[in-house]
């Protein structure tokens, strides 16, 4: 441990909250208690701190030195001025969240009565099993990005030591652009990936996992280690015959894939044009294209079958 062990209590006990927890308890620290009110977080709280008693918000926070607040995030400003009112907070405490897009001033109101405020988010999808205690520390450690001031620098990096995890620093101003980059990364990484199987399926695949896999395995390592180097397909080729037939087939079998196709495909094409890999006259008929298909769609005021192809 980096520091000497202290007392931690959760409130919301859900997937990250019982995992940070647990994690923490076993690089020696205590968790007291904990708080979580639906069937899902007691039986987290039962697997992953067990031993560990289901007590109200207050009572939880009365209890620890170390508060993790790992509530969603539009109910994380009524938590902490709830907690601050009722007198639960103390001078001296640690308040700590995980949300990504709050940095300090939704904690502002335990910081008026004396709690040492820090904002930690793990940039990690959890499970809320003990399958992501091994992924903390996996390939050199989950990235947490953390805010806090001078005083409580050192308590912020120890918990994320402790994590298995590694620290990046976001300034106060940038932590809702931090939160922006990872879930649009993630999340919208995850509705592509389901509208890419559900295409393959309507084609005829009976394992459309499987056959992305290799795939999409491939391109994320090389987006990661290359980022636009790594660009490949019919818009990157200018091969307007095979987008304007990609249109065409994803309003005749899965239109409801039709309007992420066209604005990742108007996004592609502007990074193509910019690193010089597509001659903008080639670049001009893929969009024009692309404006087509959005505006012929079914729903759009007009059919997609009578689209000419350009």
């Amino acid at each position: 441990m980096t520091h000497r062990p202290l007392g931690v209590g959760v409130v919301g006990a859900g997937r990250v909250g019982a995992v940070l927890a647990a994690a923490l308890r076993s690089a020696g620290h205590r968790v007291v208690a904990a708080a979580g009110e639906s069937d899902a977080s007691r039986a987290r709280i039962a697997e992953l701190l067990p031993g560990v008693p289901n007590e109200k918000p207050s009572a939880v926070a009365r209890a620890c030195d170390v508060l993790l607040l790992t509530v969603p995030d539009d109910m994380l400003g009524n938590v902490v001025s709830m907690l601050a009112a009722s007198g639960a907070l103390h001078e001296g405490q640690y308040v700590v969240h995980t949300s990504g897009r709050h940095g300090l001033a939704v904690l502002e109101p335990a910081r008026a009565v004396g709690a040492r405020v820090v904002a930690m988010h793990p940039a990690m999808t959890f499970t809320g099993t003990g399958v992501d205690l091994g992924r903390l520390a996996a390939d050199g450690g989950c990235v947490f990005g953390l805010t806090a001031g001078p005083a409580e620098r050192e308590l912020a990096e120890g918990l994320v030591a402790d994590l298995g995890g590694r620290p990046m620093w976001v300034p106060e101003e940038m932590r809702t652009l931090y939160h922006a980059g990872l879930a649009h990364g993630a999340n919208h990484l995850v509705t592509l990936v389901t509208e890419a199987m559900e295409m393959l399926a309507a084609a005829g695949a009976d394992d459309p996992a499987g056959t992305l896999r290799p795939l999409l395995t491939a391109a994320l390592d090389n987006a990661l280690a290359h980022g636009d180097a790594a660009l490949t397909g019919p818009i990157v080729r200018g091969d307007v015959g095979t987008v304007s037939a990609h249109l065409d087939d994803l309003v005749a079998n899965a239109p409801h894939t039709l309007p992420s196709y066209v604005a990742l495909a108007r996004a592609t094409l502007g990074r193509a044009v910019t690193d010089g890999r597509l001659l903008p006259i080639r670049a001009m008929k893929i969009h024009e294209l692309l404006e087509s298909a959005v505006a012929e769609a079914p729903g759009a005021g007009a059919t997609a079958s009578g689209r000419a192809r350009r």
